[in-house]
């Protein structure tokens, strides 16, 4: 699963972006990426694991709601058939 939620700034600023992913390792495990920056600029990149597939769920939705609060909005989502995935 993968959502990409940018932020249009006020001046004449490039766009900040956040990106979160959820994959599946190859033993079993779940891995969220979140990925935040400017459009254009660096970027920082925090990793989190889970053993089981509705606690990466969980952590999944609190991100984006978390960035949404914050004034992001949707641009980009993949993977997200249904309340959890497919």
């Amino acid at each position: 699963m993968r959502l990409y939620l940018q932020a249009m700034p006020a001046t004449a600023e490039a766009p900040r972006y956040v990106q979160i992913t959820l994959e599946q390792d190859l033993l079993g495990g779940w891995t969220l990426y979140r990925e935040s920056g400017v459009q254009g600029g660096k970027a920082t990149l925090k990793r989190e694991q889970f053993l089981e597939r509705d606690d990466a769920l969980v952590a999944f939705e609190k991100a984006r709601d978390a960035q949404i609060k914050r004034g992001f909005r949707v641009m980009f989502s993949q993977g997200l058939d249904g309340p959890y995935g497919s």
